[in-house]
């Protein structure tokens, strides 16, 4: 039985899914901008948010939101995070691999979060105490203990690209023991696949709450670890939507700790001191 605050992301994942659905087969006369270099959004994404947000508000119009398209509004301890399409480059390319990501950040903690895949139709929710589903199923990190054998999950945000050299140095490290490092291109469903052991781990940097938010639930409650570049677990989330963004660390608590030693090792954690 779901709580029911995540009844109501349910009901508004599944609404913003059926808007990607019904635009995936005309992706070419899609109006698309640039928001920042390399960074697109077109109107689906746009009309996707409104889509869900009309669902979470209909629900709890005191809420906050904290949306990737529409930005912060509202003031309140109980804020919504939404970001319609995790994963829009993929999406925009018919590239199968996006979702949608809803989380329920309440006093700065996220305690609900929900991803949707609607073409694969597969649903994520977890809830703080309550464990991770996927599909209804509980769901678990692997128990991998250690970088032997790992497959890992990354990105490469254009906003990070500065930083490239430091993160392929990392890399290179990383991979005399794992067995591969996969590149997705979406950081809410390379959580849910933590969560679910699809891959061992998972690190990127630049991250934003609508990207993280749900995922880091679901990571939590299906018995991982969720940190940053130095070993932190505060202040993972801005909710003002204006930080350049964060650096994530997530998987078992033994393989995180590696990942997460790794990087200060190899100086990837160091190129982010100047920020």
């Amino acid at each position: 039985m779901h709580k029911p605050a995540v009844t109501v992301m349910i009901k508004a994942a599944r609404q913003a899914g059926a808007v990607m659905l019904r635009y995936i087969h005309r992706l070419d006369s899609l109006n698309v901008v640039e928001k920042a270099r390399q960074d697109f959004a077109s109107e689906v994404d746009a009309q996707a948010e409104e889509a869900a947000l009309k669902e979470l508000r209909r629900a709890h119009p005191d809420y906050a939101v904290l949306g990737e398209e529409g930005g912060a509004k509202g003031k309140s301890s109980s804020v919504w995070v939404v970001d319609p399409i995790d994963g829009t480059s993929n999406y925009l390319r018919g590239n199968p691999q996006f979702c949608v990501s809803i989380a329920l950040v309440e006093r700065g903690v996220p305690t609900h979060g929900v991803i949707f895949d609607p073409l694969r139709n597969e649903l994520f929710t977890a809830s703080r105490g309550g464990g991770a589903m996927l599909n209804d199923k509980r769901i678990r990190c692997t128990p991998r203990p250690g970088l032997e054998g790992a497959v890992l999950a990354t990105g490469f945000p254009p906003r990070e690209r500065t930083r490239a050299n430091a993160q392929l140095d990392c890399i290179k490290v990383l991979l005399e023991h794992a067995e591969d490092i996969r590149r997705a291109g979406s950081a809410a469903l390379d959580l849910a696949w933590v969560a679910c052991g699809r891959v061992d781990g998972y690190f990127e940097a630049g991250l934003k709450a609508w990207d993280i938010a749900a995922g880091i639930v679901l990571v939590r409650e299906a018995g991982g670890h969720v940190c940053d570049y130095r070993g932190g677990t505060d202040h993972l989330l801005d909710l003002t939507g204006h930080a350049r963004g964060v650096q994530l660390v997530a998987g078992n608590l033994k393989l995180a700790g590696e990942v997460q030693k790794t990087i200060v090792d190899t100086g990837y954690a160091a190129a982010f001191q100047r920020d």
